[in-house]
């Protein structure tokens, strides 16, 4: 049995990888992170151009109809170059469309989407922490949205916004609908800024395919398995940054990479990481093919990724000294970055939870 990648897949990280290295490397990262926008229209051009954009959209619908590992990959790689952009929102909300909405909908949305052409978010917490479709209480009635949703990536960006609705349900709202206020949060990862949704009415349109009834939990645990991704590649970009910085920070006349207390962090961070790679490309394939365990596969992968990328970040500030808890070194730029990847859809305590009452314990 083969449990590697496939060469297309190989060539598809590959591919961004180097487009993240060339178009955004660390001083021009350190740009748009100290601007905090957390988009720049040209790496959006760039990506759009490469596919990615519409990586999840059916062919005849413009995109590249791959699968949610392939996706997963790309994230891997934009969390190791900490690229700023609404990708992550952006591939939900595409998904969102593609499972829930009617073919007239998808007709409608979904070419414009694919191309890049359009941007998309996605909505889904309330306040309180609540992530889970079961718990939504946003009411759509009549064409019109009331109440308000938390930390939507991207949200003054968007041109259209999938929002999670009570029942479980999804609407669409279009950028400057009325009675529509996106309000920042200020949120810690600049890469990818979030904003509070208030809805006093505003008109949208409800998601209405046959598989809508099922959508908001498929779109939830492929939240979970791309934060995964995301989490996992900056995780090892901190090992990587952390290690280059021990060879050549100098104590006592050595290279502190040579003291054997640092030897064994840094044996300590790339051995935290590297086991759970198989965890996000389990996760992705039992999406796609092992529909009985993709909800279980997925909350693992996320509450175990999220909390060991944190652990590592946390090491590499320490390792780093003094500086690295300066707004100039650029370990909190990934620090942030798994935070995000942490909190967002939900804490690994919270999935923690989850993944007993899905085994019944």
């Amino acid at each position: 049995m083969h449990f590697g990648l496939t060469e297309e897949q190989l060539l598809l990280q590959e591919t961004v990888r180097g487009f993240v290295a060339g178009e955004c490397p660390p001083a021009r990262l350190r740009e748009l992170f100290d601007a905090g926008t957390g988009h720049d229209p040209g790496l959006w051009k760039g990506l759009s151009e490469i596919g990615l954009a519409g990586l999840l959209v059916p062919e005849a619908e413009g995109g590249a109809g791959l699968e949610l590992l392939e996706l997963a990959l790309v994230m891997e790689e934009l969390g190791a170059g900490a690229l700023p952009g609404p990708l992550l929102g952006h591939a939900l909300a595409t998904l969102a469309i593609r499972l829930a909405g009617s073919a007239d909908q998808q007709r409608r949305w979904l070419p414009d989407l694919a191309s890049g052409e359009r941007i998309a978010t996605v909505a889904l917490a309330e306040r309180g922490d609540r992530w889970e479709p079961e718990t939504w209480t946003l009411a759509c009635e009549d064409g019109a949205l009331r109440g308000a949703k938390r930390h939507v990536p991207h949200a003054a960006l968007a041109d259209l916004i999938v929002v999670g609705a009570a029942g479980g349900r999804f609407a669409v709202v279009e950028r400057g609908a009325a009675h529509l206020r996106v309000e920042d949060e200020r949120g810690v990862d600049r890469t990818r800024p979030v904003a509070e949704l208030v809805c006093e009415g505003s008109p949208a349109e409800l998601l209405v395919g046959e598989g809508a009834g099922e959508a908001a939990g498929r779109v939830r645990d492929a939240s979970l398995v791309a934060l995964s991704a995301d989490a996992f590649g900056a995780a090892w970009r901190l090992v990587r940054m952390t290690t280059e910085y021990a060879k050549s920070r100098r104590q006592f006349g050595a290279p502190i990479a040579q003291f054997q207390a640092v030897k064994h962090q840094l044996a300590d961070m790339a051995t935290q990481v590297e086991p759970t790679r198989g965890l996000f490309w389990y996760a992705a394939h039992a999406w796609d093919y092992l529909p009985a365990e993709a909800t279980h596969s997925a909350a693992i992968a996320k509450s175990h990724i999220t909390a060991r990328a944190c652990e590592v970040a946390r090491a590499a500030v320490e390792l780093h000294g003094g500086l690295g808890f300066t707004w100039e070194c650029d370990v909190q730029i990934w620090f942030k970055r798994v935070m995000f990847d942490r909190t967002w859809a939900g804490t690994p305590e919270h999935h923690r939870g989850r993944i007993a009452s899905l085994g019944s314990w």
